[in-house]
């Protein structure tokens, strides 16, 4: 009859039902089992949560990049001017950016000029970086142009000028507060060099999402920027905006061919390349480490399946003389330490998915904790702490859970099914 016994059969799930809640005066292990169950929900808890992070922080990181920043900039190579200066400027620049809209996969081109200065309010003063750029090209940023992260009226920005949340934090300015930005290379007089001093009304305030960006950009409208700067007829680059940002090093070459001869580009990936690959190998560092942790939880499975094979020897022998086959006993022991990496697995994947999901009141109750110093944006760049559950993420976790639990399930499995019957009932 046990000859006949199909493989997992309702008889073999009965056994290793039995053993897996018998009791310790009954020859169980019980205790071991909660153990190799709790050892492996956790571990796969901190695997998603993790991975769910992970994708999260670069996702989000990438997101503001793109979000506030220019994908590719194009620009010029220097030239010597006439007053013996080398001159970077693109003095064609409505035509140029005319020429790389016309570039396939490219959805915006804006001419720009930029200048370093330094902004004042009621005594108070920051340094900031001035994005001289048209009302129609700013209204196209996502994360500059987002209502629900801004204060004031983007429809007057060729009326004054738009700022950081973290500039008007630094200056204590409000929407309607007049701002002055401040050049040092201003008129060249007998008495030296008198900086170049304006005064705008703040119309706008943006937040990128990024505190670098926040904490340093103010946007100009390009004509107001060409005269502060004495820029007459000219800008400083061309942003460039395009439809798959990731492929955006297959456009370079289209790029500076409509650019022209003396066309250089510049893309995001190469401004943000060295934070990214330290991602990627954080990341990939991150996953090894934990699947290590992963291991060593299903390593319990083995002590308890050790200690039950031995309790039960004499069951063992008995269900053997009765006629039942190596390959029963095998699959019996197999169930139950399968059993217990599935379900330690399942609650694993539970715990993960709720973290990722309800991340934020979970990080705002931590950040209560330790009185608002669990996250500094000054440090990190973002907000907040960001989690993306990737179904990617989720099946690898699961894979290398169940792996590993059935792979080390099998070694205590054999030496149950390859017990000599006679040995165990020798001493019984």
């Amino acid at each position: 009859m046990a000859g006949q016994t199909a493989p997992f059969s309702r008889f073999e799930w009965m056994i290793a039902w039995r053993y897996l809640r018998a009791r310790r005066a009954e020859g169980g292990v019980s205790v071991m089992t909660w153990i190799s169950l709790i050892g492996i929900t956790l571990a796969v808890f901190a695997l998603i949560a993790t991975l769910a992070v992970r994708a999260g922080f670069r996702a989000e990181f990438v997101d503001t990049i793109l979000g506030a920043n220019a994908h590719a900039t194009v620009y010029q190579s220097g030239e010597m001017s006439e007053t013996g200066q080398i001159d970077r400027t693109i003095h064609d620049f409505d035509a140029m950016a005319a020429r790389l809209r016309g570039v396939e996969g490219v959805t915006r081109a804006a001419p720009l000029v930029k200048g370093q200065v330094m902004a004042s309010l009621r005594s108070r003063n920051a340094g900031v970086e001035v994005f001289g750029m048209r009302a129609e090209d700013l209204a196209e940023l996502p994360r500059i142009a987002d209502p629900a992260t801004s204060d004031g009226d983007l429809a007057r920005y060729a009326e004054g000028i738009a700022i950081g949340a973290g500039v008007a934090r630094e200056l204590g300015a409000l929407v309607g507060d007049r701002i002055k930005i401040i050049s040092p290379n201003g008129v060249k007089t007998a008495f030296g060099t008198s900086p170049r001093v304006s005064s705008f009304e703040v119309v706008y305030i943006f937040s990128a999402g990024r505190y670098d960006i926040d904490r340093t950009r103010v946007y100009l409208p390009f004509e107001q920027a060409q005269l502060f700067f004495e820029r007459d007829g000219v800008a400083d680059e061309i942003e460039v905006m395009v439809q798959v940002p990731e492929e955006v090093d297959q456009m370079v070459v289209p790029l500076m061919q409509a650019g022209g001869d003396r066309a250089l580009v510049w893309t995001w990936k190469q401004a943000s390349g060295g934070f990214l690959n330290a991602l990627e190998v954080e990341d990939n560092v991150m996953f090894v480490i934990l699947s290590i942790l992963v291991l060593i939880a299903t390593m319990n499975i083995v002590s308890g399946l050790v200690m039950l094979v031995k309790n039960k020897g004499r069951d063992i022998g008995i269900l053997r003389t009765m006629g039942l086959t190596e390959g029963s006993v095998l699959r019996v022991f197999f169930i139950c330490g399968a059993f217990t990496g599935v379900i330690g697995t399942a609650m694993g994947v539970l715990l993960g998915c709720l973290f990722a999901l309800y991340i934020d009141p979970i990080f705002a109750f931590v950040n209560v904790l330790l009185g608002g110093e669990a996250w500094d944006p000054s440090i990190r760049g973002i907000y907040h702490l960001p989690a993306k559950l990737a179904f990617g993420d989720v099946v690898s976790a699961v894979a290398l859970s169940l792996g590993l639990s059935f792979v080390v399930t099998i070694f205590p499995a054999r030496r149950a099914a390859r017990m000599n019957p006679v040995e165990a009932l020798r001493y019984e």
